[in-house]
């Protein structure tokens, strides 16, 4: 069955570089019913800029975050092995071809949705291509999506997002889906920093997201999870069965007796008297005993 939504789950920087914690990564997003898992791929020399990096431990101390490049193939491999898309986000243009034999589709981050050469060689893989619009203005998503399609992505994924982490429920402004859907002809979606069910639900349900993406974090344990904008399996994975289990409420839209009522229908009032069960009941139960 296809499933009503798809849902990614975003590892960013909790697998603390270990590989054995990257496939509980993996095997929790299936378990859970996600669609996809995605990784970052990233160096920090290559992510900020010397200036930032020579005045801030902070930013030096992410080196510890990166994901190693020999991981990449072997997380491909075990994603298939379970039944789930690999995807990873390229911070660097170089990641684009590295991660190209391996990804089933790229996701590019809100703060690189700016970098015209990025996205154009992203798109030039004939890939599928995801976009977060975390911070942009409708001209700047405009613009992206047009340097996508220059180069061959005829149909990005857009996925509307706040980029605060965690995101205050009440600036999710979900409504922004339906007007980057309008402006841009383009399938559109949500990428969640809230870790609020109600907010899924409403991007699902109202706003028509066929796409979410959340963070995900195994045990609390994370580099991210402190931040307070990672999900934990259990906590998303009984949001996504709530949707499959609405949308599967939906039914075929023929008003009719569906079979769990079969069994009452002759248990209705009779319209002669008023009185339950029909009369062809009643029949059968005298001198029952």
């Amino acid at each position: 069955m296809t499933k009503p939504c798809q849902f990614i789950a975003e590892v960013s920087s909790n697998h603390q570089r270990d590989l054995s914690r990257s496939f509980e990564f993996i095997e929790a997003a299936a378990r859970t019913g996600c669609s996809a898992l995605k990784f970052q791929l990233f160096k920090m020399e290559q992510l900020f800029s010397p200036e930032i990096l020579e005045r801030s431990e902070k930013h030096r101390k992410r080196k510890e975050w990166e994901l190693p490049l020999e991981f990449v193939p072997k997380l491909a491999q075990r994603c298939r092995e379970v039944g789930i898309e690999f995807s990873c986000t390229p911070f660097y243009m170089e990641a684009v071809s590295e991660l190209e034999p391996y990804v089933d589709f790229y996701k590019i981050a809100s703060y690189e949705l700016l970098w015209d050469d990025l996205l154009a060689a992203c798109a030039r893989t004939g890939k599928p291509v995801i976009l977060s619009t975390g911070m942009a203005t409708i001209d700047e998503i405009r613009h992206a999506v047009a340097a996508l399609r220059r180069n061959g992505c005829n149909a990005p994924v857009l996925l509307h997002c706040t980029s605060a982490y965690p995101t205050p429920y009440a600036e999710a402004n979900l409504a922004a889906i339906e007007t980057i859907r309008q402006a841009t002809g383009c399938e559109a979606g949500w990428s969640d920093h809230t870790v609020e069910p109600g907010v899924i639900h409403r991007a699902i349900h109202r706003w028509g997201a066929r796409v979410i993406e959340f963070h995900l974090d195994l045990d609390g344990k994370g580099e991210e999870f402190a931040a307070g904008h990672c999900w934990l399996p259990d906590q998303i994975g009984a949001v996504i069965r709530d949707v499959e289990r609405g949308v599967a409420a939906d039914g075929n839209g023929i008003k009719e007796p569906v079979p769990s009522e079969l069994p009452d229908r002759m248990w209705r009032a009779d319209p002669s008297d008023g009185l339950r069960p029909m009369k062809e009941i009643r029949a059968q139960w005298k001198g029952s005993n």
